[in-house]
């Protein structure tokens, strides 16, 4: 799907409601399949990555555990459950640790690029509970093997720069551990507010949780049903704030956020005061204007580590590019191994559309720049057009973004309609997290 994409006035107005959290709502579905009761998840996201784990989940209520053992099959022809995370990573990593927990003989996998994408800190610290796990092709990697049955307690140390969703998923099914987990983590611990998250979801499912320097105590327990209400998504309300940032006027109501929130992600609107953009808390939601004009905040500096907040680093990174606004963004190790290497694929778009942007290490670098490519790919050199309030230069042609099947560039870059028509590459990639996207855009 190639969508063009054009928005003439420069003025984002109007009401939004927007999808429920895809983070919350995945720990929701974990811990209602472990909880013994049944309980009423509202507002359930309709994220594809959402509904791919509640329809996984629902799979696995249905199979049970009366016909499996706990021993590995000798016969051949028994064959194992085969699951598929498809292209997504929370299924994969929360999953690998369900099941481990769960009575049977399992089979995890995903497509291409997931079983690209390492595993093996969390198979590791699985194992060491004596999780039988095993890999069926690249060492550290999907597919897996997994003889689930029930595991010990005790100590187990991981890193704290690996992906906060390993460390989720470890804490997810600790209760069900016959010890409790001590989890120890060592060094700089990456996307903290994801961890917090997780620790707050299951004290309010009446676990026993602690977190104290550098270790993390579950005790042993049992999930205590009761309905939860999910929280509308601040990552997918950053792109919102993409548009905001380089609007001339705006005036935007994005219902169904909280002042108090669990995300990490929230800090998206402290972040884009820096660009002229003021939030405001109401009953239903939030309130997006626009309080500085784009030319007063072209030239400024911005410098930002995105270590607990990575998924706001593509959309922040385009609005200064947009700007004109010279940045470096830190702590970004993480972005490597998503859906696509993000880091990467930031400076290949910004760089075809004539924005200076260079990698240094794990760090993005933009430069003031004034140029855009023409149709030849070489940079123009005619005067800059002025759109939007903006000093910004307009391509001959309308320039194509490549999403590489990463939903968050498909959205990140979406505001540089207001600059110049655009084409996005398999704009339908969006549905993995915001599925109404696109038609949110029409509605401005």
């Amino acid at each position: 799907m190639l969508l063009d994409l054009t928005h003439k006035n420069g003025q984002i107005k109007g009401k939004i409601n927007l999808t429920a959290s895809k983070s919350e709502s995945n720990r929701a579905l974990i811990i209602r399949a472990l909880c013994s009761e049944y309980f009423d998840i509202q507002s359930l996201s309709e994220a594809e990555d959402t509904q791919l784990m509640k329809s996984l989940v629902t799979l696995l209520d249905m199979i049970g555990e009366s016909d499996v053992d706990f021993r590995k099959p000798e016969n051949e022809d028994e064959n194992p459950q085969v699951l598929s995370a498809s292209n997504a990573g929370t299924v994969m990593r929360f999953l690998t640790a369900f099941l481990s927990i769960k009575k049977g003989f399992w089979v995890l996998t995903g497509e291409d690029r997931m079983n690209e994408r390492p595993i093996h800190e969390l198979v590791q610290a699985l194992q060491g509970l004596g999780a039988d796990i095993e890999y069926l092709e690249q060492f550290g990697f999907p597919p897996i093997q997994i003889i689930g049955k029930p595991l010990r307690g005790g100590k187990v140390t991981m890193q704290g720069n690996v992906s906060s969703q390993f460390i989720t998923a470890l804490l997810l099914i600790a209760p069900e551990l016959s010890g409790g987990l001590e989890l120890e983590l060592q060094g700089e611990v990456v996307s903290r507010p994801y961890i917090e998250m997780t620790i707050n979801m299951m004290r309010y499912f009446g676990v026993d949780v602690s977190w104290e320097g550098n270790t993390i105590l579950v005790k042993a327990g049992n999930y205590q049903a009761r309905p939860i209400q999910i929280e509308a998504d601040w990552s997918s309300v950053s792109y919102w704030y993409g548009f905001a940032a380089i609007a001339n006027e705006v005036d935007l109501e994005l219902k169904g956020l909280k002042k108090d929130s669990l995300q990490g992600d929230a800090v998206v609107a402290e972040i884009y005061k820096q660009f002229g953009v003021e939030t405001t808390f109401t009953a239903e939601g939030i309130r997006v204007r626009k309080i500085c004009p784009p030319e007063l905040i072209e030239g400024t500096n911005f410098e930002y580590d995105f270590t607990n907040c990575p998924d706001l680093a593509q959309t922040v990174a385009v609005t200064c590019a947009a700007l004109n606004i010279p940045a470096k963004f830190t702590g970004l190790k993480s972005l490597r191994i998503k859906e696509t290497d993000r880091i990467a694929a930031l400076q290949t778009e910004l760089n075809k559309l004539g924005f200076d942007a260079e990698v240094e290490g794990d760090d993005l670098v933009i430069h003031a720049s004034l140029r855009m490519p023409d149709s030849s790919g070489m940079k123009q050199s005619s005067d800059v057009q002025i759109a939007s309030g903006h000093s910004m230069p307009f391509a001959k042609t309308k320039p194509t973004i490549n999403t590489y099947r990463d939903h968050r560039m498909a959205m990140a870059f979406a505001p540089l309609a207001l600059l110049q028509p655009i084409h996005i590459e398999n704009a339908g990639v969006v549905k993995k997290s915001y599925p109404n996207f696109w038609e949110d855009v029409k509605l401005l």
